[in-house]
């Protein structure tokens, strides 16, 4: 990704093999994902993108977050992991045949859960997690909102939130009721033809998984005392927009007892160890919508954009990814 645009944008490139430091792991990746923080890079948008990726063009020309494989080799300092261990997590540049990832980004794959599936759980899962456990500070008996519970984010919410003890209900479209209601969500609404929002008072926590609600809906739907936690953007906000809903959230949380949080995951070991626990306890499972392979991430992109993702968009980058 040499310049900022639409999918048209990556290319395909050879470069040298990465040699690991001392605190690294080289690991061949099998599988991976896409993210919406993926295209948003890769098309520099919103503005604020670009402070930090390059005002212009790119500073870093790779892309991709999520990753799974094996492990070739180790540095000097890494105790925890060996070559030949299958491992999952997060790093920089995983769209690649090989990867230099620090140590602390990776986890041993469970077993019993496939590289594919493991490849997709990064960014998204943590992100719900997160959001959930350390913003909204979801407890059992909590009533929960989901808004967005049928993308990747979402729909990792709902089974998180379940995993926490909290009595969830689920917003999504027409289409993916019955599937968001088979991964645990006691109710579920269709939001174009219900508000989630309409009651009063109703919710403990609200998590938005994609930037679907308002602040003024948030804020009628939280009881007294309520977390609203905003994990995205949606498909196309503003600076203006983006800047003056967080300067809203920040005066709603001066004037009242409801809270409006807004956050960037970032990646622990201890949260990947979390995530693993559960996927390899089956209270974690990822939903893949589609499957692309690598040559194929042009459109694995432009499909993820569309925002009709059911779940995860999974990429094969080596192989059978299953």
């Amino acid at each position: 990704m040499h310049r900022y645009g639409p999918p048209g944008v990556l290319e395909p490139v050879d470069v040298p093999a990465p040699t690991p430091t001392a605190e690294q792991a080289i690991v061949r990746v099998i599988a991976s994902s896409v993210n919406p923080a993926d295209w948003h890079r890769m098309r520099g948008e919103p503005v604020l993108v670009r402070f930090s990726e390059g005002l212009r063009t790119p500073k870093n020309p790779g892309i991709g977050a999520d990753l799974a494989g094996v492990v070739e080799a180790v540095g000097a300092e890494v105790t925890t992991l060996k070559p030949g261990d299958e491992v999952f997590g997060m790093s920089v540049r995983t769209w690649a045949e090989l990867v230099a990832v620090k140590a602390e980004g990776l986890v041993l794959k469970p077993a019993s859960v496939s590289f594919e599936a493991a490849g997709v759980v990064g960014v998204a899962a943590l992100t719900a997690l997160q959001g959930l456990r350390n913003h909204g500070h979801v407890a059992a008996g909590q009533r929960v909102l989901v808004s967005g519970a049928g993308g990747g984010v979402g729909s990792f919410g709902v089974q998180i939130a379940k995993a926490l003890g909290a009595e969830v209900t689920a917003s999504t479209n027409a289409g993916n009721l019955d599937w968001v209601r088979s991964m645990g969500a006691d109710e579920v609404i269709d939001y174009a033809t219900t508000d989630p929002t309409a009651v009063r008072a109703r919710y403990d926590v609200i998590f938005d998984a994609g930037g679907w609600l308002t602040l003024a809906g948030e804020r009628r739907a939280l009881k007294p005392g309520g977390i609203a936690v905003n994990a995205g953007a949606g498909r196309s906000v503003s600076v203006a927009g983006l800047v003056g809903r967080m300067a809203g959230a920040a005066v709603l949380t001066r004037i009242g007892s409801r809270r409006f949080v807004s956050y960037l995951a970032h990646r622990t070991q201890e949260d990947l160890q979390f995530l693993r626990a559960m996927l390899e306890a089956g209270t974690l499972k990822p939903v893949i919508d589609r499957r692309y392979t690598l040559d194929e991430i042009r459109a694995a992109v432009a499909y993820q954009e569309t925002g009709n993702a059911r779940g995860k968009v999974a990429v094969a980058i080596a192989g059978e990814a299953s």
